[in-house]
Formats: structure tokens, C-alpha cells, sequence
């Protein structure tokens, strides 16, 4: 229990301090002294209505908070939900504020608003409550119009009711409200779509909040006991699980990277990036999770969506992102009146990553068809005919340069990594169709596969290092390469692969890229991935290195041991509710976008298969 970190630079509450709710179409980041501090609006992609994570003076905010300040606060969630409560401890009392968003149906018309309802449980205890939000990343002026019931904010594209029973007064940006509230008494506060001239009807009662409640509650439980999961680490696992259902877009199966954008890879720093779109890669690396897990209606949802865009996909290039519909993803923009971050600039929307050649995307789209094919539902015919179309378009070009994984603005290297998935995209296709006996080009299939494999062991493996490198001529290590075992290109104890896995294993100080557990994906300084500024460790790679340590153990049972220290060493880094960012800082802070849908799947896929492998030797 206590108040958590201090404010970051320019008054941003960090990262880590914050919960997530949702109801799968966007989320709201809640701060753990109450504050919704991010929140796009209807969707995950839309402008933002809450941005003060980015700029705290302008980019507006909802808060809710016992007054006078510094009160004790802990924040959790209801258990198996998405339910969030953050809890106020005074010498006077108790109180405690829980955020949601309805899961639930009224008659025929779904109804989407943003809960909050505090209650006092001991004592006595005043609040404030203050809605100031900042439509369209705060470059869009708004009206404030308190109605009966509460009050309206209009802007010029997007309109919002917030209703209470509370009066409330007009306060600059928006409206706030003081009151008391005794033990056993509550008040609730709602935030919808829509302009109205009153919103009493939409007020709700204790009797009407408490059903949403245990409705909400009863959702997240009803999905969560579809968990096959019973191992080690249950209740992180199912977190992670949680966590990636709240990054699903409903509506047509996508799964964003993450919910959030613009917030850095270092402090102060200039990597900071849009994740709010659907990358074919991290949603590919959902599926599995989901399959491991037993969710095989999020897997086949998605596998919809995937079919859906290769069948709109030309001769051309298969693209890395989409937005959530399945149409391109907006243009990079800079917004130089937001301060970012703790100060971190430029703040930026949309992503020109977008336009860049990923070949690394064709393995992971296909592994994730073969999976979904072997555990979920069998694919039809004309979406194999799709994806033939685009392994033969990967035998054409998978010995060409690309911007790889990590999406280097340095220029187009031939990548280790990329090299990989392109085999993995093509023995995957190979399989598919050996398997559902489907028409294929074979001969050449296998004959690429071959000479893929032979190219990677000949121009990715640095005799003088002992390693596999990051790209062909490019001497130097690269995380990614951890995979090679993962995806079966290897095995686990392969002398090379052996090899790579000590080398990595060392300090960056020594050659290596691992900080007591904790894994840099690569060097940034030897990289010259065309970006200014370090990172912290990455989480993602954190998990592969886990998982890479725990299929070598045959060779070397100590890496077993290892892999558990590590994986638990990595539980400590997560935040007070059990949620990750893309990065961890070399003060344990959290940085990137959060929560990172990459380093929950492989939390999942990490502790999947070391409990297995656990499991047998005990």
C-alpha cells in the first residue's frame, strides 16, 4: 500500500501507476489516485478526450479523489476482471472508487459508457470530482453545457454527456463537483457518447450502478473460466490474459499493439512511437497465446480478420499494420503543442512505420494460420489460395533488405530475423499443405526453404563471435534471434544455438545483452537503427530468453533453473496490477506504450512452456 511513485517530469504520473479498463473497443488508463489520464474515444484509435499522461496541463483529464490530498491509496483489480477499484485510506475513513465499463445489454441496444462509482465503506470522507477533457489531442476547442442531470461537452467532431446526481459547477475545460459521502453511501458518475439537452434518465441510481457492477464482474469471470491454463503462476498468467482480451477490438477480431501512444522508450527521449493499430506480427503472436490458453473464438475471430485482408491484398507487398477496420494506417504526425511524456518530444500520431518492408510478418502470419488451422477451425480453400498467392510472393523476395522487426529508420539491412520467418512462412505453408492435402507449388516451396536455411547458416553465423549476428555483415547480436528454437528452425541445443544463447546471456559490458535477467533486444549504439537516444531492456525479449533457456535444458539442466530465477526475476517488474509496458528502464521504471500486448503473450508463452517442462522433471 502507498502512493506510489512521484510525479515524472512535467507532472505526469508514471506509467506503471496506472490500471487499465475497457469494454474491447478502447480502454481508459486510470492513475492510482484516481485519475483517468488517458482515454481515446469510441475506439482505441480515435483522438484522444484524456491525454494528460502526455501533456498534463493540456491534454485534460477525470479526476476523482478524496480531499484534502495525500491519502494512503492502493489500487487492484476485482478478482478474474477487468474491474478496477482504487482504494482511499484516511484517518477518517475509508473510500474507494471502482471504474469500469459495462459489459453488458439493455433490451436490444448496446450501451457503451465509462463508469466510475465511489463509495465510502468506513467513516466519513470528502471528494473532489473535476472533468476537463481536451477533444482531439487537445487541438480541438469544446462547449461546456451544464443540463439537468449533469452536463454536455461539444466539440466539433465528437460529443459527450456526463451524468450524475451530483450538482455539478462549470469550472475552465469542463465541470467539478464537491461532496461528502458517510459510510454505506455512494455516488456515481457516467461518461457516454451523444448531446442531450438533459440526462436525467441516464443518471444512475446505487440499486442500477450495483447491477452493471456484478453484471461487468460476471462477463470478464464467464470469459476468464475459459482459461485451460492450470499451472504454475495461474494468476499471472490469467492477468496477461485479461489484459490482451482488453487490446481485442471486438467488432472485427483485431488486436491493437497497444493502447496507448507516443509514450518513450527513454525518458525524455525521442522513440516514441503510435501502437494503436493492428501489427500482423504482435497479433499473430496473440493467436498462439489465446490457443495455449484455450480461447479459440478470439484466435478464429481474428483469423476472419487476417483472411479478410489478404483477400483485399494485390500482387504488391502484404502491409504490417492496418487500422482497426482494416484500412491504412494514418500518416505520421508530429503534435508539437504537447509537452509529452515527462517531457518527452515529439509527441506522435499515426505511424510512418507503416510504409516500411517487413519480411519477419510472413512467418509470423503463417505460423499463426498453421496453429489456428491445428487447434481452432480448419481454413477454407479460398483463403489458402490467398495465402499461396503470398508465399510465392515470399520465394521471390525473401533475399531482399528490409527494415526488419524493429522497424530501424537507418536503411534496409538483410536481418537475421527477417531471413527466419521468411523459412518459417514458407516450411509453415509446406505443412498447411502437405496436411489439408491443398495444391501447392512444392518443388519450389521446398527448394527455397532449403535455400533459405542454407543462406542463414552461412551468412547469419559469425564464426568469429560464435554467434548468430543481426544481419548479414553486421557482426553484432540481436534478441530476436533467440526465436530460432521457438519456431523450430533449430534445436534447443544445437552447439550454435548453445552458443548464441551464452553469448546473449552475457552483460552489454562484455559483449552480451542481458542485465541481470532482463534483455536489451539489441545494441543501439553498434545498430545504427537511424533513431537518436538508448531504451531500456525490452520485455519481450526478456520472455524469449526464458523460453529459449528452458528447451535447452536437455544439454545444460542448469538453464532450467536459470529460466525459472529469470521468469520470476521478470514477475517483480510488473506493475502493482500485473501489467507490463514494451520496456523496463534501468531504474525498474516502465517505458513504451502500455500495456504491451508483445510482452504479455510472451509472459504466457514463457510460462506455458516452462511449467510443462517443469512439470516433467518433477
Amino acid at each position: 500500500m502507498g502512493v506510489g511513485r512521484q510525479a515524472v517530469a512535467g507532472g505526469s504520473v508514471p506509467i506503471e501507476d496506472h490500471g487499465v479498463i475497457g469494454d474491447l473497443r478502447t480502454v481508459a488508463l486510470v492513475g492510482n489516485e484516481g485519475t483517468i489520464d488517458w482515454l481515446c474515444y469510441p475506439h482505441f484509435d480515435s483522438p484522444s478526450v484524456f491525454a494528460a499522461l502526455l501533456d498534463p496541463q493540456k491534454g485534460g483529464h477525470w479526476r476523482i479523489h478524496p480531499n484534502p490530498d495525500g491519502v494512503l491509496n492502493k489500487q487492484f483489480y476485482w478478482p478474474d476482471t477487468n474491474v478496477l477499484v482504487t482504494r482511499f485510506y484516511t484517518a477518517d475513513g475509508v473510500g474507494e472508487l471502482i471504474d469500469f465499463m459495462p459489459m453488458n445489454k439493455r433490451g436490444e441496444k448496446e450501451t457503451r459508457e465509462v463508469l466510475r462509482r465511489v463509495r465510502v465503506v468506513r467513516g466519513e470522507m470528502a471528494f473532489e470530482m473535476e472533468c476537463l477533457p481536451a477533444f482531439n489531442y487537445a487541438r480541438d476547442e469544446h462547449q461546456t453545457h451544464l443540463i439537468s442531470g449533469g452536463a454536455a461537452f461539444e466539440s466539433p467532431k465528437l460529443q459527450l454527456t456526463l451524468a450524475s446526481s451530483l450538482p455539478l459547477r462549470r469550472v475552465e475545460r469542463g465541470v467539478a463537483a464537491s461532496f461528502v459521502l458517510r459510510e454505506n453511501q455512494s455516488a456515481v458518475f457516467t461518461l457516454r457518447e451523444g448531446m442531450r439537452v438533459s440526462c436525467e434518465d441516464l443518471v444512475h441510481s446505487h440499486d442500477s450502478a450495483e447491477a452493471l457492477f456484478r453484471d461487468t464482474v460476471e462477463y470478464w469471470r464467464h470469459w476468464l473460466s475459459g482459461c485451460q491454463y492450470t499451472g504454475r503462476w495461474r494468476e499471472t498468467v490469467q492477468r496477461s490474459a485479461l489484459a490482451l482480451k482488453l487490446m481485442t477490438f471486438s467488432p472485427t477480431g483485431a488486436i491493437v499493439a497497444a493502447p496507448t501512444c507516443s509514450l518513450p522508450e527513454s525518458p525524455g527521449g525521442s522513440r516514441n512511437w503510435d501502437y494503436r493499430y493492428c501489427w500482423l506480427r504482435d497479433a499473430a503472436f496473440t493467436v498462439y497465446a489465446f490457443i495455449r490458453l484455450g480461447f479459440k473464438k478470439e484466435a478464429a475471430a481474428f483469423m476472419q480478420w487476417v483472411e479478410a485482408r489478404c483477400a483485399e491484398q494485390g500482387d504488391g507487398p502484404l502491409p504490417l499494420m492496418f487500422s482497426l477496420d482494416g484500412s491504412p494506417v494514418p500518416e505520421e504526425v508530429e503534435l508539437s503543442h504537447l509537452m509529452g511524456y515527462g517531457g518527452a518530444r515529439p509527441v506522435r500520431i499515426g505511424n510512418a512505420a507503416a510504409d516500411q518492408l517487413q519480411l519477419d510478418i510472413y512467418g509470423e502470419l503463417m505460423d499463426s494460420v498453421y496453429l489456428s488451422n491445428k487447434y481452432a477451425a480448419p481454413i477454407s480453400f479460398d483463403f489458402w489460395r490467398h495465402l499461396r498467392r503470398l508465399v510465392d510472393w515470399v520465394c521471390e523476395h525473401w533475399n531482399e533488405p528490409d527494415e526488419g522487426i524493429w522497424e530501424v529508420r537507418g536503411g534496409r539491412r538483410h536481418f537475421v530475423y527477417s531471413k527466419l520467418m521468411c523459412w518459417v512462412a514458407v516450411d509453415r505453408a509446406i505443412r498447411l499443405a502437405d496436411k489439408r492435402s491443398f495444391p501447392a507449388d512444392r518443388p519450389r516451396w521446398l527448394a527455397v526453404r532449403d535455400t533459405i536455411f542454407e543462406s542463414i547458416m552461412s551468412s547469419g553465423w559469425s564464426e568469429e563471435r560464435g554467434s548468430f549476428i543481426q544481419a548479414y555483415g553486421k557482426d553484432t547480436l540481436d534478441a530476436a534471434n533467440l526465436l530460432m528454437p521457438l519456431v523450430f528452425f533449430l534445436s534447443p541445443v544445437d552447439p550454435r544455438m548453445l552458443s548464441t544463447l551464452d553469448h546473449m546471456r552475457r552483460p552489454p559490458s562484455k559483449g552480451g545483452l542481458t542485465s541481470d535477467g532482463l534483455v536489451f533486444r539489441y545494441d543501439v549504439e553498434a545498430t545504427l537503427d537511424g533513431i537518436p537516444g538508448s531504451e531500456g531492456t525490452f520485455n519481450l525479449c526478456s520472455f524469449w530468453l526464458v523460453e529459449a533457456m528452458t528447451r535447452a535444458n536437455q544439454a545444460r539442466p542448469d538453464l532450467l533453473e536459470e529460466a525459472r530465477l529469470t521468469f520470476e526475476r521478470m514477475l517483480g517488474y510488473a506493475n502493482h496490477v500485473g501489467l507490463y509496458a514494451e520496456q523496463t528502464g534501468m531504474s525498474g521504471e516502465s517505458l513504451g506504450n502500455f500495456p504491451q500486448a508483445l510482452t504479455h503473450l510472451s509472459l504466457i508463452s514463457a510460462a506455458y512452456n516452462l511449467d510443462r517442462t517443469l512439470g516433467r522433471k518433477d
